[in-house]
């Protein structure tokens, strides 16, 4: 009976995803199931959410304990075989507002925030202590456990915790498994079930920015059609009114000028490039249709919708779930059972895509049995691809050294090669704004020297 352990289980509706699939999964139905938070209301939603999928589709199979607060937390990860990270640090209020509403007064401005830029450098710089306290945990109390990073800043977080402790990590998103999809419908497309079961990809590079290197059907290349579908829709939305634009432009444009198309959505990448939100530039974000102040907007929009969305949970003694996207059942079976799964997972490179770095983590193909998730070797990337990817990685590594080091030049480093602050700010607007947030956040960060 394998015991899985979910770190902010306050996030109802992912925990609900990600433990209902396990419930899904006859090697991990009988699972012992540690639900724990900070948040006491959120905590005990959730606990009342996954009893009734328990008793709904799994026969109380599964037993479900909660575990409230800090001095709790070893309790939870005790003994546990799969330990699931789903954390904010700080939330909405205060840590999001600091993020977007300090660097706008120097004029920068974002969309999401959470993966790069100034506001993904401090939201690692936030997450990574609480972290690192969960893995000094889990080293003493349950070694063998492997971490499933689901929290954002992915690359960061993820790399942190394979360089800076001894827990066995894999960092998990979303975009992967969709990517394909996203392409076929942003263009219109076939991208019904049936297609895309036929259609071979290959995807690799970085968190939010790997690369759809391969996509054929039958054998044949699918990317000259789509390439000039796209250039054709581009041209159209740049010219057409808002409510007829895609919000997908910036990914297309990207596939135009780099050569393939990258896996996360348009109002991320362009936050992670210095092409597009510029203030000599304001009509591009009406043209390339950028939503900015999208992540704090959404943040508004989900608190005042999760009461509602509760009490609708809450109130459906049907409440059911089927498998889902999500990879983490689908690892923990194939450790579980020894049944070989594939997944795209963030990991060290080690070698395994040449012209990035090493230390660098990467998402690639991974190969999941009872060893555990395995990186694939997947060769160089196209020149350019890794060229970009590059100028994300470097804010990666020195944000990871300023958290590891303690050292706050490494702050002020990582900032300063950030692709979007640098094109916006000068040196020392960029060193003042650092010094601003480290300010505001007080005691959510440690004390940098």
């Amino acid at each position: 009976m394998p015991k899985i352990t979910f770190m902010g289980a306050g996030s109802t509706v992912f925990a609900r995803n990600v433990l209902g699939d396990c419930m899904c999964r006859e090697s991990l139905r009988d699972a012992d199931i540690a639900l724990y938070d900070i948040d006491a209301v959120r905590l005990k939603e959730s606990e009342y959410i996954l009893n009734v999928l328990n008793k709904n589709i799994n026969n109380n199979r599964a037993k479900i304990s909660t575990f409230l607060g800090v001095e709790n937390r070893r309790g939870a990860l005790d003994k546990a075989d799969f330990v699931v990270n789903a954390i904010q640090v700080g939330g909405y209020e205060p840590s999001t507002v600091i993020d977007f509403e300090i660097p706008k007064k120097y004029g920068l401005r974002q969309t999401i925030a959470d993966t790069l830029g100034i506001g993904g450098i401090f939201r690692a710089l936030r997450t990574i202590p609480v972290m690192q306290g969960f893995a000094r945990d889990i080293e003493k109390v349950a070694p063998d456990a492997w971490f499933l990073n689901y929290t954002n800043p992915m690359s960061m977080l993820t790399g942190a915790m394979l360089r800076g402790t001894e827990v066995k990590t894999v960092g998990l998103c979303h975009s992967v498994q969709v990517c394909v999809q996203s392409l076929l419908e942003t263009l219109g497309m076939d991208a019904s079930p049936e297609r895309l079961a036929g259609i071979n990809s290959r995807i690799a590079g970085i968190n939010h920015m790997a690369w759809l290197l391969e996509i054929s059907e039958n054998g044949r290349d699918l990317y000259p059609e789509i390439k000039k579908c796209a250039d054709e829709k581009v041209r159209m939305w740049r010219q057409a009114p808002k409510e007829e634009k895609s919000g997908n432009m910036i990914r297309l444009e990207m596939m135009k000028r780099f050569g393939y198309y990258v896996t996360e959505s348009s109002e991320h990448n362009a936050e992670y490039a210095p092409y597009w939100i510029k203030h000599n530039y304001p009509e591009q974000i009406e043209e390339w249709n950028i939503p900015l102040d999208e992540y704090p907007r959404r943040c508004v929009t989900q608190i005042a919708g999760w009461k509602e969305q509760y009490e609708k949970l809450h109130d459906d003694p049907a409440l059911t779930h089927t498998l889902s996207r999500e990879y983490g059942s689908g690892i923990m079976n194939a450790i579980v059972t020894n049944t070989p799964f594939q997944i795209g997972g963030n990991v060290l490179n080690r070698g395994l895509i040449p012209n990035l770095p090493d230390n660098a983590v990467v998402e690639v193909p991974c190969l999941v049995d009872r060893n555990g998730v395995q990186g694939t070797y997947v060769g160089a990337l196209p020149p350019q691809c890794a060229a970009m990817n590059m100028t994300n990685i470097n804010v990666h590594l020195l944000t990871i050294e300023a958290a590891l080091t303690g050292k706050r030049e490494h702050i002020y480093h990582a900032a300063m090669l950030d692709p979007h602050t640098s094109s916006e700010l000068n040196i020392d607007d960029i060193v003042k704004l650092c010094d601003d947030l480290i300010e505001a956040h007080g005691n959510m960060l440690p004390e940098y020297k």
